[in-house]
């Protein structure tokens, strides 16, 4: 089972899926949101579906928004892949690289992503996305950051290289362009995943195989990212957390193959399904 937002952007409708079916959760809640999962919300979805109190939707020709609502942040882990380390040139990190994205950046899954104007380097990167559930300020250890992880979905961290590496010095520039996270297609709660520190990551552009992938070769694993982060800021529910990317990105490439208008780009994580964006000229 799943969490989906369906319908306009701006105007998406929350639901249940299970069963090869949509059900309609307007009845709980009103979106998918730090309240519906600070809450206990996931258990009151599968408490009504099981009682058969939500009505299905008939989903046929609509949108698949992002399956969480506009997070209050997006923290991001850089280098956070040995072999992504390497092709970019960098060193592998002491500590996880911490770097934020605006928000408003979280899109879709099948919505399209803008090269932003003048850029000249706009990169692909499949990641891991965690959705917080609950309040984590100051954990104790790794061990306690299950407790607070509501659930995972497939995040597309698109990058802009030369804003990210060649301008202010911060990261910021080149990770905070419209359209530069789309995110889902679905919130899959954390106890539906057995091993997420086991999960195959996989993404093509045009067709052509470009990053494959596994969270096992993390530098640092979900439980230590959430601990660490913890002592650092406050994650509140609905923060979604990207957890870096495998080797296979344009910026390692020798030829830099970097995204232009009408480029299709898929990807895909074991468990959390597969999404589709192509790419257009802001």
């Amino acid at each position: 089972m799943s969490f989906a937002r369906l319908g306009p952007a701006g105007s998406e409708i929350p639901v249940y899926r299970a069963d090869g079916a949509a059900f309609d959760l307007r009845s709980l809640t009103a979106d998918i949101d730090g309240a519906f999962l600070s809450s206990g919300g996931i258990l009151a979805a599968r408490a009504a579906h099981s009682a058969g109190s939500l009505p299905v939707v008939d989903e046929t020709g609509m949108r698949i928004g992002a399956p969480i609502a506009q997070p209050g942040k997006i923290v991001c882990i850089g280098l956070n892949y040995s072999d992504h380390a390497a092709e970019s040139g960098l060193a592998i990190p002491a500590e996880p690289v911490v770097f934020m994205k605006d928000p408003s950046t979280l899109v879709g899954p099948y919505d399209d992503v803008l090269i932003p104007r003048r850029s000249v380097k706009t990169d692909w990167e499949v990641e891991l996305g965690v959705v917080i559930g609950r309040e984590a300020r100051y954990l104790d250890s790794p061990a306690d950051s299950a407790s607070v992880i509501a659930g995972y979905a497939v995040s597309h961290d698109v990058s802009e290289r030369e804003f990210q590496l060649e301008r202010s010095g911060q990261w910021d520039l080149g990770k905070s362009c419209e359209t530069f996270n789309p995110f889902g297609p679905e919130l899959v709660p954390a106890d539906e995943i057995a091993a997420p520190q086991a999960l195959g990551l996989r993404l093509w552009v045009n067709g052509t195989p470009r990053q494959n992938g596994t969270t096992a070769t993390m530098i640092f694993p979900i439980d230590h990212i959430i601990w660490y982060l913890s002592q650092y800021m406050v994650l509140r529910p609905g923060d979604v957390v990207n957890t870096g990317t495998p080797a296979g990105v344009a910026l390692g490439m020798p030829d830099k193959p970097y995204l232009k208008p009408g480029d299709v780009v898929e990807l895909e994580i074991d468990g959390l399904g597969r999404a589709k964006q192509t790419v257009a000229q802001a």
